[in-house]
């Protein structure tokens, strides 16, 4: 039994606006307004933790200005590099402490996001040794990805895997599932994620990745235990 803890057994975190910091937020923000469209809880919806094809379909049919989806997906990576001249990729504040306080407790580790694996290489490639299995999970094929990582990678039950994860989507996905789930919702001005985690139903929210320290893991680890993780929560409109 993994350092007491009685359920747990992985600890799947997100990597963009998790490990590593929010640089997508802020881009499809300026993408939208920029073109006379409307940002919008809805925006976020139908863009956050989609596949890219879906996603940029969206946002060339919620802007007034006429574009294809592969067109707004150009524009819109386009966009990011020059956002990102100005606002690099960073690991953030606490992430690998964080794998390391998961991994202490004698749970595995593994990271997951929407880019290529070159991306997790590039940002987190000094780490890899602190992720299991294939170190890096892209889930663009298979948005939002939790029961491919869960059942498909690693062979585990819903309940034995907490997800880490700054989209509201996840969240409902994980509800759904009985997963266990911490929400980091973005901190950017315009982001709708908090507000819809809320209604979602999350119970764990923070801040800060030092807030995802011991105590949280066990509190949810028992939670998943005793088969209370999402107890109560009910989508709220």
């Amino acid at each position: 039994m993994p350092s007491g803890l009685r359920q747990l057994r992985l600890a799947a975190l997100n990597i963009d606006g998790v490990l590593l910091n929010d640089t997508f937020s802020p881009v499809i923000h300026h993408f939208v307004v920029s073109r006379g469209g409307r940002y919008t809880a809805e925006v976020e919806r139908h863009v956050f933790s989609q596949p890219q094809q879906t996603a940029s379909a969206y946002l060339a049919g919620v802007v007034p200005v006429p574009m294809t989806g592969p067109q707004a997906l150009r524009e819109y990576f386009a966009e990011r590099d020059a956002y990102l001249r100005e606002h690099p990729v960073r690991v953030s504040d606490g992430a690998v402490d964080l794998v390391r306080r998961a991994r202490s407790l004698g749970l595995r580790t593994v990271c997951y996001g929407g880019l290529g694996r070159e991306h997790f290489d590039r940002f987190l490639g000094r780490w890899a040794h602190l992720f299991d299995g294939p170190g890096y999970v892209c889930t663009d094929d298979v948005r939002p990805g939790i029961r491919e990582i869960t059942q498909d990678v690693f062979g585990l039950a819903h309940d034995q895997v907490l997800f880490v994860d700054d989209v509201a989507r996840v969240a409902e996905s994980a509800r759904e599932l009985g997963v266990p789930f911490i929400g980091r919702p973005s901190t950017f001005e315009h982001s709708f994620q908090r507000q819809l985690m809320r209604q979602a139903g999350v119970r764990h929210l923070v801040e800060s990745l030092h807030a995802i320290d011991e105590t949280m893991l066990r509190t949810v680890d028992a939670e998943a235990a005793d088969g209370t993780v999402w107890a109560g929560a009910r989508a709220r409109c």
